[in-house]
């Protein structure tokens, strides 16, 4: 795969295919590196006694793991079976179907462009990765917040059609949060000054923000946004917002989070 360094570094997480099995330990071949050849020990395979390393893996398999040494010098990689857990496992593979997956949208943009794959990589491919951490994640943010990715971009030529690929193939990650408003006032007003406050909260972003009613002096607050920090912030604003309405008129607030 393109963008990547001629040797990963010691602690990465790599992705890798099974060449060879022998007594002692395994071949591999990471995916991400051309192939490059890598070695996992027979004690490095699983946690406890090995006895036979085929029970454990096997050639041809797809393997995630974490690199222990590097010598150049010996064009040595050695690798780690057991020195990952299932999430870590399952975050690596994804990221790497991720990858490839983006790899495939670039072709689309190259197609648009007139271009061949690699000249779009070696165009915009390593300032997105800087900017974005991925070329995936470059995609997601194109398709989540357009704008946003061509303010980023703007002064570069392929940005409409990096947009346009976004739009037609990924759709828009999101999380979604809740909490809950206690917001009272017993005064003649009340009822305004509580309507007030739930309007100062669904101000903050109206797009993103929905307020329920539970029951009173109870108010569900949902927040949907495409990462989980913006929507925490937009939560925070939105309550903070709703809460200083309501003291401000005499009344009482306060939040909970889900």
């Amino acid at each position: 795969m393109p963008l990547r360094a001629e040797y990963p570094e010691e602690g990465e997480l790599v992705i890798g295919t099974v060449t060879s099995i022998r007594n002692f330990g395994a071949f591999v071949t990471l995916d991400e590196y051309n192939g490059r050849e890598a070695f996992i020990h027979l004690s490095e395979v699983a946690t406890g006694w090995v006895k036979y390393i085929r029970d454990h893996i096997r050639e041809g398999q797809k393997i995630v793991a974490r690199v222990l040494r590097i010598d150049p010098v010996k064009n040595q990689i050695d690798l780690s079976l057991k020195r990952i857990n299932d999430h870590q496992r399952r975050e690596k593979t994804q990221a790497w179907k991720n990858e490839i997956r983006a790899m495939r949208l670039i072709e689309q943009v190259a197609t648009a462009l007139k271009v061949k794959p690699d000249e779009a990589v070696d165009q915009f491919g390593p300032g997105l990765v800087e900017k974005y951490g991925s070329l995936f994640q470059a995609f997601e943010v194109a398709s989540a917040d357009p704008k946003r990715f061509q303010k980023e971009n703007e002064k570069v030529p392929w940005t409409t059609a990096f947009l346009k690929v976004a739009a037609e193939n990924i759709v828009p990650p999101h999380v979604t949060i809740l909490g809950t408003l206690e917001i009272s006032d017993p005064s003649p007003n009340g009822v305004d000054h509580v309507r007030a406050a739930l309007l100062a909260a669904e101000k903050v972003d109206p797009e993103s923000i929905e307020v329920q009613y539970v029951g009173a002096p109870r108010y569900r607050i949902r927040v949907a946004a495409s990462q989980y920090k913006a929507a925490e912030e937009t939560l925070k604003k939105a309550t903070e917002a709703a809460v200083r309405s309501i003291k401000g008129a005499g009344g009482e607030g306060s939040f909970t989070r889900a």
